[in-house]
């Protein structure tokens, strides 16, 4: 039997879950329907629940579920707006330079269910704009490493993999857009799964329900790949 989700806050509209690494969303094409997020907290809370937004199956962290449809559309409405900010962290090979910047790179469906940079004036690009700021440089058997804070801006499909390897730093054990194998000697990294934690997303006021930060602390798997790369702090030597 399945472990209760961890809820980290809830109100009459929506709750935030603490998502685990490993487990999708909504039911993969090859899954039972009952193994995944969705239905494991709606049996959980005994109500339906309306997803408004999602994290790859590998990304661990916050996710908003909405509880009746007025807070759906509510919710869908604030982050059309814009009123609703995500922060991730991420940890790379190699270290972004600059260190903080803004990348604004439009993207485009690819073969597969993935996404890439699209070529200039191409017909159905979609905007996409991440803004990053380094916060620790480290070294994983004598290569370059790196710590992000990420804010996206827009909400494309696997915009934040994209656009870091877009700039030469991909996530680490990332298993579609890793410019490595993995092979040794990254095999023997602490982590087993795509390097990416949604640590934070501020909700808005919405009716009589007050606006509110939600964290999510970083998972066991993430706190000993920290602790095993030799950090430094962004900019030191």
């Amino acid at each position: 039997m399945s472990l209760p989700l961890r809820l980290l806050a809830v109100h009459a509209g929506w709750v935030a879950v603490d998502k685990p690494a490993g487990l999708a969303v909504i039911p993969r094409r090859e899954g039972a329907a009952e193994d995944c997020l969705i239905a494991r907290l709606s049996a959980q809370l005994g109500e339906r629940l309306y997803v408004v937004h999602r994290l790859d199956a590998e990304t661990s962290g916050v996710l908003l579920v909405a509880r009746n449809a007025a807070a759906h559309r509510d919710l869908n409405l604030a982050f059309e707006a814009q009123q609703i900010s995500k922060t991730y962290i991420a940890w790379t090979l190699g270290a972004a330079d600059p260190p903080a910047a803004r990348i604004s790179i439009p993207l485009h469906p690819a073969r597969k269910g993935k996404m890439r940079p699209a070529l200039p004036g191409e017909a159905g690009a979609k905007p996409a704009h991440t803004e990053y700021r380094t916060e620790a440089v480290g070294a994983w058997h004598g290569q370059t490493t790196a710590r992000l804070r990420l804010h996206p801006r827009t909400g494309r499909q696997h915009q934040l993999r994209v656009h870091l390897r877009a700039i030469g730093t991909p996530i680490l054990r990332d298993p579609l857009y890793a410019l490595t194998s993995f092979k040794p000697p990254w095999d023997d990294l602490p982590l087993k799964r795509l390097a990416l934690h949604a640590a934070a997303i501020y909700v808005p006021a919405l009716g009589d329900q007050p606006a509110q930060r939600v964290e999510s602390p970083w998972p066991a798997d993430l706190q000993a790949l920290d602790a095993a790369l030799t950090k430094r702090p962004a900019g030191g030597r």
